[in-house]
């Protein structure tokens, strides 16, 4: 159902997502947007993207994808369960990241730390 549905030209009111990271070592970032106009050939997003309103195979993050306008390897997606859970697995992980990354921890923090990663399970 779902790729017989996104085979089919975009309509307002339709989400989408774009999944984008900078290497193999970043974090996968989720950008979520819905058509809020059409033209001829092209959909706009609510966030200002204009996306060639034309389904193909993407092969990116789900089997369809429709380009972004003047940047053929960029593509967003119909919005799935699959995506939505994935976002919130990848906005957790860099909430926790970005926590550590700014906390300054005391001494006593960090033998707290050290103490939890370090106890024998008996």
């Amino acid at each position: 159902m779902q790729l017989f549905y996104a085979m089919n030209d975009l309509k307002i009111g339709d989400k989408l997502y774009n999944v984008e990271q900078n290497g193999f070592n970043d974090f996968a970032r989720y950008s979520f947007s819905e058509v809020v106009r059409l033209t001829e050939t092209l959909a706009v997003l609510k966030n200002g993207v204009r996306l060639i309103n034309r389904p193909k195979q993407s092969y990116i993050m789900e089997d369809v994808g429709y380009s972004v306008s003047r940047n053929k390897g960029s593509h967003w997606h119909i919005v799935s369960l699959n995506a939505i859970r994935n976002a919130q697995i990848e906005n957790e992980k860099i909430k926790i990241h970005d926590w550590f990354a700014s906390k300054q921890f005391s001494l006593k923090e960090k033998q707290q730390v050290y103490k939890l990663f370090n106890t024998k399970e008996v």
